[in-house]
């Protein structure tokens, strides 16, 4: 069978698995996001924590919760790393360095997962357990718990409440990541995937790292999360041995984002709005591999940089998977593709990781920008922009435009200013446009929440740990305030009701409104710096 024959079917495969659980698993977390009880284990939670589980939230009161939330785990997975030399499982490794450790912090609690280290030679087993798993789980169930605050907003009326962000979040990890993720880790430790607390094992004389990494692996990939626990990540042997973890990890990224749309469509009372939804995510993901698979495939070096056991297809698949939604995993290096088809992940991550995007954030990324599609088509016709039943007036454009606002601002800032200092060219591993692509690579990886590299640039110097850690920060939590903002504001509105001048929202044109506004919106953003790298690069 030829590559392409086999890439063909590996991605025939995958759809046909999303398409068999879309419909259970999207309607079955609807049912743990609309559920009225608590379980056992959660009214246990819920006791140690003093919460009252029965009341519900106000739209700032909600963000305070994330934002509070996502403060702690920063300070304790910093403090975690500073003390590793207590802890058991630390190999003798140290403790990391200040800046290091506050870059990793940052990065795992905002779902980021960048790293600027090397995992087996820094961190030992406690803290990549306790601390980088424990983070994995728990960034995942915050975007999952915007994203259901967003779309009560559309069900809700006349109201001011959202739900309760730690029932939302206590969910979200008991019932949807935590046994999934079991589940897939016993299936990869039958793929092959290494799970071990030993550090290393000795082969001819050599030490190889060991980790436990199933475990890992599969919430890593599952919460859209992307940090491996060896250094070359998914392209390691024991963290991805083979073809069928390959296309089971690619399922893993995949499957909750896709299957949220169901979700929605469920919450709403009108399915096909979901679909709708996931016909846009699923046009612009496949566009962008059909531009990744034929710009490696015909490179002048086509096999370089990526793995034999996957080939072309199947790395262009894993790099497109991840760059359009939050995960920073990698089974090739993106620095040895060719200029279009490192563009194109670059470009997946500049439409704002909504093709199908993160867990809860690929949704609730994909509503404003509907939100911000319907403004654009009120104003082509004269009328108040309607979504959903509810009026988009100055305040919900004004929270949905600093929610896309957001990540430009931050990734264009910190891109300048890092390609005017005279320290960033000894960072670079290559000059000129690849250089600068480098450079646009990392801060859209850090301000997009997504994690992955070029693996070309250098980014331990303090200038980078700090930088890429404000856009970490800023690209997640400045969008997230935004968005429940605007969920609030909706809450807060009466039904409007349907009439002949009310656009569909359920049909091709809207789907068409959609993809536009998004490409548009990347288009005007991005086309002057991408012009310089990776565009200037391919013409080359």
């Amino acid at each position: 069978m030829s590559s392409t024959a086999a890439g063909l079917l590996q991605v025939g495969l995958l759809i046909a698995a999303l398409a068999v659980v879309y419909r259970p698993f999207g309607d079955y977390m609807a049912r743990v996001y609309t559920d009225t009880g608590h379980l056992g284990v959660e009214r246990a939670v819920y006791r140690v924590a003093r919460v009252d589980p029965d009341s519900e939230q106000r739209w700032g009161t909600y963000a305070w919760g994330v934002l509070g939330f996502s403060f702690v785990g920063v300070v304790l997975l910093y403090v975690l790393q500073r003390v590793q030399s207590l802890l058991p499982w630390d190999f003798g490794r140290g403790n990391v360095s200040p800046g290091m450790a506050f870059n990793t912090a940052v990065s795992f609690v905002t779902n980021t997962n960048w790293q600027s280290y090397v995992p087996e030679t820094v961190l030992g087993h406690t803290v990549q357990m306790v601390g980088l798993t424990v983070q994995n789980f728990a960034s995942g169930a915050v975007g999952m718990a915007v994203a259901v605050a967003l779309v009560r907003g559309f069900v809700r009326y006349r109201t001011d409440r959202l739900g309760n962000f730690w029932v939302d979040l206590t969910r979200g990890v008991v019932r949807v990541l935590l046994p999934v993720a079991f589940v897939f880790a016993v299936v990869l430790v039958a793929t092959g995937v290494v799970m071990s607390l030993k550090s290393g094992v000795d082969v001819d004389g050599r030490t190889v790292a060991t980790a436990p990494v199933a475990s890992q692996e599969a919430i890593k990939e599952l919460g859209t999360n992307g940090g491996g626990v060896l250094n070359a990540n998914s392209a390691h042997p024991f963290e991805n041995p083979n073809a069928w973890s390959n296309l089971i990890e690619v399922f893993l990224i995949l499957v909750i984002p896709v299957s949220l749309t169901r979700t929605f469509g469920t919450m709403v009372g009108e399915r096909r709005q979901g679909y709708v939804l996931l016909g846009v995510m699923g046009a612009l993901w496949s566009a962008v591999l059909a531009v990744i698979w034929a710009a490696e495939a015909h490179g002048l070096r086509p096999l370089e940089g990526k793995e034999l056991r996957f080939g072309i297809p199947g790395s262009a698949l894993f790099a497109n998977s991840t760059t359009g939604t939050s995960t920073g995993a990698v089974n090739s290096t993106h620095d040895s593709f060719t200029g279009l088809g490192g563009g194109g992940a670059l470009l997946n991550m500049l439409f704002g990781e909504m093709t199908p995007g993160g867990v809860g954030t690929g949704l609730y990324g994909i509503l404003v920008m509907a939100v911000i599609a319907m403004f654009l088509a009120g104003l082509m016709v004269g009328r108040t922009p309607e979504y959903l039943g509810k009026k988009l007036g100055r305040r919900e454009v004004t929270a949905a435009a600093v929610s896309v606002l957001a990540m430009p601002t931050v990734l264009l800032t910190g891109a300048g200013v890092a390609a005017i200092l005279p320290s960033t060219a000894g960072a670079l591993n290559n000059p000129g446009e690849h250089g600068l692509s480098e450079i646009l690579y990392a801060y859209a990886s850090a301000s997009n929440n997504n994690g992955s590299a070029f693996a070309g640039i250098t980014v331990t110097s303090d200038w980078f740990q700090s930088s890429l850690g404000v856009c970490m920060a800023l690209g997640r939590f400045v969008p997230i305030v935004a968005v429940l903002c605007l969920a609030g504001s909706l809450a807060a509105q009466r039904k409007v009701p349907v009439t002949a001048g009310t656009l569909p929202t359920t049909g091709p044109l809207f789907a068409t409104l959609l993809g536009g506004a998004i490409v548009l919106v990347a288009a005007l953003t991005f086309v002057p710096a991408l012009a310089l790298g990776p565009i200037a690069e391919a013409l080359l």
